[in-house]
């Protein structure tokens, strides 16, 4: 349902040691990217490939590439779409775990090039990264690790391949704000038509130290999602859902970077900056079927609230179709959605609010606001300034009416909080709003910005 835009109220949380002293860092902060990576805040995946024209999800490997055939494809249309839905960034899946590159690569023959799309002469990555950077979205790629197709996969010469494919498509497209390593890694394949099961240890296997090195080495500003070096981190599911105790506090260790568990919150005492991605597809599969419908537009905010509004990114998969185009029915909902989303957040009714505010006792703090006339809200917003790190671990929120303070109803826990954080509940009309910080790592004090 949407919120009324009188309804909505926004308070951005900047803590720092006093009203004229910035606060030493407390824990792990972000690096400059990771920091420009999270104000984008959503960005969109497509998933396309001969998945898309084999009514598949996973292909084998054997799936003949004369079967990649798009009859309309338009990579303008796919940034011109993203952006009417405020996607900021586009990754898109370079090969998957099939083997077929969407690049005409000198690596293999299972690949673009020999396609009927535009006689072998198509390039896919090379299209859409020129859309982008026409219309002004940032681009990133996906390279599955693992390869089903490789007759080499599970040997050292895989491995030289893989880095040659990364090599590739550092060479010839970019900058990337974003390089997906997938965690899905080994098993049955065609493998060059041995078709039998491969296990490798990926956390040695790939060495993806030097694939980080080799993207690095032109564009050290890209964001790593994957492997032993990644700069983000998956939030353990694919349903569009962060916890709302959410820390970007985490380790390297491989163990927890596969620990769904610890995934889905981070880790408060973890000894470096890993923030969160959700990644979720606009309908039930990551390819496109046309069988499945998109999600509704209820479930998209509710995906964004659970995912943006709780401290973490969003990448919203569209699948394009065989066409080669993102269905009409995908783009009316996602751009009726992100309407929806910028009416909701278009009045803040703390614009011209001044709080009042306690000094910082023992690490807590609250925040008072006074409105001239009972106020309705049923939103609120709240941010740290997470450059000198997360601190809040619980805060409160609670509204004076008839002369008493009442606690504000809500099914979210306020725990953390980090870069975003929204709060939904049921319309409450107040004469006061009490925002209150009851624990947090190290002393904090309060400052307020309005949106």
């Amino acid at each position: 349902m949407m919120l009324k835009k009188s309804f909505i109220l926004f308070i951005a949380l900047l803590f720092v040691a006093s009203c004229t002293q910035q606060p030493s860092s407390s824990g792990p902060v972000p690096t400059a990217q990771q920091l420009e990576w999270q104000q984008m805040e959503t960005y969109a995946f497509i998933h396309f490939g001969l998945n898309t024209f084999n009514d598949m999800e996973w292909g084998y490997g054997d799936t003949p590439a004369e079967t990649f055939n798009p009859t309309d494809l338009n990579c303008e249309q796919w940034v011109l779409t993203l952006k009417a839905c405020g996607m900021k960034g586009v990754i898109l899946t370079a090969k998957h775990h099939d083997g077929f590159c969407l690049w005409p690569t000198e690596t293999t023959d299972y690949s673009i090039k020999n396609s009927p799309y535009k006689n072998g002469q198509g390039d896919v990555v090379g299209e859409l990264c020129e859309a982008c950077r026409k219309h002004g979205l940032k681009f990133g790629v996906y390279l599955s690790p693992w390869d089903r197709h490789q007759a080499s996969y599970g040997s050292d010469d895989y491995v030289k391949l893989y880095h040659q494919q990364i090599q590739e498509l550092v060479d010839h497209y970019g900058p990337f704000f974003e390089f997906w390593f997938d965690g899905a890694n080994g098993g049955d394949g065609w493998y060059g038509g041995a078709k039998e099961t491969r296990s490798i240890k990926a956390e040695e296997y790939y060495q993806y130290d030097k694939a980080r090195d080799i993207i690095w080495s032109k564009y050290p500003n890209t964001m790593i999602f994957g492997g032993t070096v990644p700069t983000l981190r998956w939030i353990g599911n694919e349903e569009g859902i962060a916890k709302a105790t959410q820390w970007c506090n985490y380790t390297l260790d491989f163990d927890d970077l596969n620990n769904t568990k610890l995934l889905a919150s981070g880790i408060s005492d973890g000894n470096v900056w890993l923030p969160a991605e959700v990644d979720v597809s606009i309908r039930p599969g990551w390819f496109y079927h046309d069988n499945e419908q998109p999600k509704s537009l209820d479930q998209l905010l509710d995906i964004y609230y659970h995912s943006v509004g709780r401290n973490a990114n969003l990448l919203l998969n569209f699948p394009v179709d065989k066409t080669g185009r993102i269905s009409v029915a995908d783009s009316t909902w996602a751009v009726e959605w992100y309407q929806m989303l910028q009416n909701t957040f278009a009045n803040d009714l703390l614009k011209d609010c001044k709080p009042t505010t306690n000094k910082p006792l023992e690490n807590h703090q609250e925040l008072i606001y006074s409105f001239d006339q009972p106020t309705t809200l049923q939103c609120l917003m709240l941010q740290e300034d997470i450059a000198k790190g997360q601190r809040v671990e619980r805060f409160s929120i609670n509204y004076y009416r008839n002369g008493k303070w009442l606690p504000i109803e809500t099914d979210e826990e306020t725990t953390t909080i980090g870069y975003k954080r929204i709060i939904r509940f049921k319309p409450v009309e107040m004469e006061k709003l009490r925002i209150r910080i009851i624990k947090s790592m190290g002393s904090v004090s309060i400052n307020t910005k309005g949106y």
